[in-house]
């Protein structure tokens, strides 16, 4: 996969069509200081968008291969644009991650995107290990590897809101006392 030239045709679409949309997955830990191999881009995006997103990916020449009501996963024939994936954007929590995404450079400065913040990226770590046990150990190094380069600024709060909602009270707890603001 191409990921540069990719990024480069989907955001211009993507703010051609006004998609409401944000990097997420391996490539957007990388935006965030803590490079993680992937081999595909995942993005959230507004699910009143998802029409416009279909139109984009379509366009391109990428098949709508999966679709349910919170996730698509589209697959180019041509190996150079790969596979990108849109998780769907419409409960409250999902909307204010969208709205409090941040421009980030990529490719040596050359791109900007939007990016989940780094609270809201572990958010959906929390829920991946609260949906499949056996992906705890990858996410939790993803986690730690986030609050390692960022502990002095991340929004504690907001990370503990996350491990409540999916009743991962005792690992969060663990993660703060390892990695405290207090530290």
């Amino acid at each position: 996969m191409n990921f540069k030239l990719v990024f480069e045709k989907l955001l211009t679409a993507f703010k051609e069509q006004e998609i409401r949309y944000a990097l997420i997955g391996g490539m957007a830990l990388g935006t965030w200081g803590v490079p993680r191999g992937t081999v595909d881009i995942d993005f959230l995006a507004h699910r009143d968008d998802m029409g416009k997103v279909d139109m984009v990916m379509s366009g391109l020449g990428y098949e709508c291969r999966y679709r349910t009501e919170n996730v698509s996963q589209y697959v180019s024939p041509l190996q150079v644009f790969g596979e990108v994936d849109f998780l769907h954007a419409f409960r409250t929590l999902s909307l204010s991650m969208l709205d409090r995404a941040e421009d980030r450079k990529i490719f040596g400065e050359s791109l900007s995107v939007k990016v989940l913040k780094i609270e809201d990226l572990i958010g959906f770590k929390v829920q991946a290990i609260a949906n499949n046990e056996a992906r705890k150990s990858m996410d939790m190094a993803d986690i730690e590897a986030l609050i390692a380069v960022h502990k002095s600024s991340v929004d504690w709060a907001l990370i503990e809101e996350y491990f409540a909602l999916f009743r991962l009270d005792d690992l969060f707890k663990e993660l703060r006392r390892e990695y405290g603001a207090d530290q």
